[in-house]
Order: structure tokens, then sequence, then C-alpha cells
């Protein structure tokens, strides 16, 4: 077997799979726990994992992939502020101690690990250049050309969270702040809707309240027509053949993706597909099976199972030929 975990802002995902085809054979699901920190919410995938590998008593643990938001270094992880301690985390590390020596780990950055999936498996695998969209309860993307994921000069590509929203946006990541993010991600738009009805709201329920409350309609609107400006200026930079979204928003795809589509065909030359991804809510989790999968092979490979961060490489027509580790993003 090998083991695939994701840790996201809201909830953590553990899977078992078959190391060579990737089916998933068992899952759990937990939530973050956010305000608690980094650590115990390590803590609790690690409990978890052991016990989907407890029920299957004849299985062998081959590897582990690991996904996260933020770009995933060896000592810390940037660009992650939603969850307490997570910036001061050694992802790999931490894994590799609870779990124990012996096993190969991989990690990487959430959206770009579900890009891979969707590259392998899913909703991309013959469009080039290809892009993903993970709207949940953060905002990323993730751009594949020829069959390489790009990563940019420090693992950032993509992060379009940090993007300024007009010549008055005065914020920026200097300041601490994602703009874009904030103005539109599900966290935020949680929060925003939470101030404008007066009451504990989600972004699931904004969406839903919006169905009869016209205000909540409007905060709804506004949202996902700034958003659609966003990945209309993307898709005329990059001229994709195909986008795939996943992420929490698209539960409510009735609504989303009428108002991407009009803003690509209104707005680019050349308007791109845009799709569902096929793995529109496990992502991230099919992306750490497919990490795991190439630390699997290249551990058979070698007959050794050296426990370390493994990258793509920046240039190589694969994006699952392993040469030295999963970059920085």
């Amino acid at each position: 077997m090998i083991l695939g975990i994701d840790f996201g802002g809201t909830k953590i995902a553990l899977g078992l799979a078959d190391p060579v085809t990737g089916a998933l054979f068992a899952q759990r699901r937990l939530d973050t726990d956010a305000p608690e920190g980094a650590e115990q919410a390590v803590r609790r995938a690690v409990a978890a994992a052991r016990e989907l590998l407890a029920a299957a008593p004849s299985a062998t643990l081959r590897s582990v992939g690991v996904v996260s938001p933020g770009i995933v270094l060896p000592d810390r992880i940037l660009l992650a502020p939603n969850v307490p301690g997570w910036g001061r985390l050694r992802l790999r590390e931490e894994i590799a101690q609870r779990l124990g020596p012996g096993v190969p780990i991989a990690v990487g950055t959430d959206a770009k690990a579900a890009a891979l999936a969707e590259w392998r498996w899913g909703a991309l695998t013959d469009a080039d250049p290809a892009l993903f969209l993970s709207l949940g309860t953060g905002l990323a993307a993730a751009i594949i050309v020829d069959g390489t994921i790009l990563t940019g000069a420090n693992g950032a590509a993509g992060e379009i969270g940090y993007n300024l929203r007009g010549v008055a946006d005065s914020g920026g990541h200097a300041s601490g702040s994602a703009s874009l993010e904030e103005a539109v991600g599900g966290r935020w738009l949680g929060e925003r809707a939470t101030a404008l009805l007066g009451r504990p709201t989600t972004a699931a329920q904004l969406f839903a309240l919006a169905e009869h409350d016209a205000a909540a309609r409007a905060l709804r609107t506004d949202a996902l027509d700034e958003l659609a400006v966003h990945v209309a200026n993307l898709a005329i930079a990059i001229d994709p053949a195909r986008i795939a979204v996943g992420g929490g928003l698209t539960r409510s795809a009735d609504v989303v993706f009428p108002a991407l589509r009009r803003r690509l065909v209104q707005a680019v030359p050349f308007p791109p597909e845009l799709v569902s991804a096929r793995f529109e809510q496990d992502g991230a989790l099919r992306g750490a099976v497919a990490l795991a999968m190439t630390v699997s092979a290249e551990s058979i490979d070698n007959d050794r199972y050296p426990a370390r961060q493994v990258t793509l490489p920046a240039r190589n027509p694969s994006p699952l030929a392993v040469e030295g580790g999963l970059p920085a993003g």
C-alpha cells in the first residue's frame, strides 16, 4: 500500500492506495481544528493513518505522499497562514518521525499535486497548456506546460490569492495580506457573509441563502464577478487549452461556472474549455497519492527506502519523473 495525506485549512483527508494504479482502498476525513494549531493536526492525522493501516494488517506501507497549502520547504512552510504554527512546521520530518524510519516520503503543495492528479488521471490528461484552479478555503492555480507543472523561481507560481484587486489596492504580501483570497476565498466569504447578515454564515450557506436573500445574492455575485476577472486575465497570459476547476466552491457549480464562462468568452481572445475537475473534492488527496507513487517507484528501482523529500524537476517532459525532490511548491 501507499498512503496519501492532504492537510487542508478545514479538513485532513487520508487514503490508502495501490502503489501501481493509485486506486484508493480506504479513506478517512478529519477536521483540521485549525485554531488548535499545527502539532495536533499532524498528530491526529498520523494516528488516523495508523488506524487505516491496522485495518489492513497484511499490507506493507511502501511510501507516503503528503500535501499542504503553501510552499513546502524542508524546515518550514511559506504562504500558509490558515493554521497557527503551520509556517514553522517541518512537515516531512514530522511525518517521518511519527510513522517511524524506513518509509520514503514525498511532500508538496496541494494545488499543484491536485493538478498532477488531473493531468495523470483526470480532466487535463490531453490538454496542453492546462490550468487547474483550486477554489476552496483559499485560492490557487497550477499551470501545466508540456507535461511539466510550473513551479516558478520560488515555488510560488499560481498563488493567485495574492493578486492585487486593482490600482487602489494598497495591500499585498509585504503587508501581510492576500488581497484576492481575502475577498473571494471560501473562508473570507464566510466572514464577509457573517458581517453582512449578522449571524455566523459559511461560504456554502451564503451560496444557498443567495437563492432567496437579495443581500446574500449581491455578495455572491460580486465575489464571482471579481474572481472571473482574475481567471480571465490568467487565461489571457497563459492561453490554456483547458481549465479544470476543483475545490469546495464547485459544490455550487451551477452559479460558479456560468460566471467564469461569461468572462472567459467576453475577454479572452481564444477562450479555453472550462470543465469540472474529475476529482472535484479530493484532488489534493489524489495528488498526494500520485506523489507517493513516484517515490514508491523510485524506492523499488533502487531497492532501498530513503525517508527524504522528493521534488519534480523544473524541466522534464513528464511530471512523474523524479530527480532529487518535489520543488518548493
